[in-house]
């Protein structure tokens, strides 16, 4: 009897015991839940933050591409006949802070280190790859200017055929797309967007790539040279039997505040000249003194959240800027 009397009166102990063990385990799990929620919650809430950041700096950034429209039609205003590199579009935006801007979204206990910077670039002071080809064929003058450019880069002047081949190649199937009458079971060539798509050519390097990046552009369409703007590296290209030496000399004058105002103007320097002469009648491509073509480049930062942009910009001849492609960084 006293053994079963025992074993009731333990029984109640027990009970107690687990019912312990069963709220502490039903508090734990309460409280892992009430974490996970609060987890989720701060999770989403740091997402719409990011978002409502990236369109901040989206709206800065679009801000900043209608500051160098206007700008760039300026520019025109000021000398509709020829670009220099002393005019106000070659002026750089150093990083300038925004807070002011953003004022008006900021809430309490916000603090943000919002800042713009920027730059634009003569996108015609550089070679347009799309030169190199016309009606599904290769242009051999402009073959050749490549070809010096290459090498004037210590670069394979012989890599100068297989892009000149390749544009003529996306040419064709630029023309296949608009006929697909035409087009045949083979794989579409490749068309050139911007300078890493040569890396699809055998010899070219992420090293030769980033050589040729300040010199060569592709643009929408064929466009002449602007030798107010190019380096001596092209500037030697563009003229037949023209040393880089004396291309560097030309250029030297230039940057002088010694701008060309017209073709001639450019011609009839000492060293084109004599070039010229000594080439014994080979004829130099086209060029120009003023461009139509401009790129912007764009860096935006908004707290933690940081955007860089290119921006392509064209300009016909009436102040009319407008952008062709953005691309982000």
């Amino acid at each position: 009897m006293s053994g079963r009397k025992m074993q009731r009166a333990h029984r109640p102990g027990r009970q107690r015991g687990v019912a312990v063990i069963t709220a502490l385990l039903l508090t734990t799990l309460a409280v892992t839940i009430v974490a996970s929620l609060f987890w989720q919650q701060q999770v989403q809430v740091r997402s719409m933050e990011n978002q409502r950041l990236q369109l901040q700096t989206r709206w800065i950034l679009r801000g900043a591409l209608d500051l160098s429209r206007l700008i760039l039609n300026q520019d025109y205003l000021d000398s509709p006949n020829f670009t220099q590199l002393n005019g106000v579009w070659a002026t750089p935006l150093e990083e300038t802070r925004l807070d002011d801007y953003i004022e008006r979204e900021r809430q309490d206990g916000e603090s943000f280190n919002a800042s713009l910077s920027g730059r634009m670039v003569d996108a015609q002071s550089r070679y347009n790859l799309a030169n190199l080809a016309s009606a599904k064929a290769v242009k051999t003058d402009e073959l050749v200017v490549f070809q010096r450019l290459l090498a004037n880069l210590k670069l394979d002047s012989g890599l100068a055929l297989a892009t000149a081949n390749m544009v003529a190649n996306a040419q064709v199937a630029a023309t296949t797309q608009q006929n697909p009458a035409q087009s045949s079971a083979s794989a579409e060539p490749i068309e050139l967007v911007r300078v890493e798509d040569l890396l699809a050519l055998s010899g070219f390097t992420p090293q030769s790539i980033e050589q040729l990046r300040d010199y060569v552009i592709i643009l929408p369409s064929a466009t002449p040279v602007n030798v107010n703007t190019a380096p001596a590296e092209l500037i030697a290209a563009l003229v037949p039997n023209l040393s880089l030496s004396d291309a560097a000399a030309a250029v030297s004058t230039r940057n002088r505040g010694v701008y060309y105002r017209d073709v001639a103007a450019f011609t009839s320097v000492t060293q084109v000249a004599a070039a010229m002469r000594a080439s014994a009648g080979a004829a130099m491509v086209a060029v120009a003194v003023k461009s139509n073509y401009f790129l912007a480049y764009s860096r935006v930062r908004l707290d933690r959240a940081a955007l860089d942009t290119q921006s392509l910009l064209s300009r016909p001849n009436a102040p009319n800027t407008s952008v062709v492609w953005i691309r982000e960084n």
